[in-house]
């Protein structure tokens, strides 16, 4: 009950930020909606990480679906999430080492 009722606040709570950035006002928004509006990004981001996993280790290692997994599928789709995730992480981290490196060139360029 508390639960519906807390999203139906932040959901109008997004609306009234929506409404303000389109008016030029969304400098003064409240922190604690963008830290929802973070949060709930982040879910989406995940969500999507998910279905992309799932679509490309089911194309990888489904041969032919059937009642039940064989060992061989099954070891192909828990080798592939795996994968998939240490390959994210890898790019993460990446991506991360990169902006740190470029954020302390810009720096250095400044003083």
């Amino acid at each position: 009950h508390s639960m519906s009722n807390t999203t139906s606040i932040n959901v109008c709570k997004i609306y009234e930020y929506l409404r303000s950035n389109m008016d030029g006002q969304g400098a003064t928004a409240d922190p604690q909606l963008q830290h929802f509006i973070e949060i709930e990004s982040q879910k989406q981001r995940f969500q999507q990480l998910v279905h992309q996993m799932t679509e490309v280790c089911w194309e990888k290692c489904m041969d032919k679906p059937g009642p039940k997994l064989d060992s061989r599928t099954e070891i192909c789709f828990v080798n592939c999430v795996e994968r998939f995730i240490d390959t994210s992480q890898f790019i993460l981290n990446r991506l991360e080492q990169t902006q740190k490196t470029r954020g302390s060139f810009s720096e250095t360029m400044l003083d």
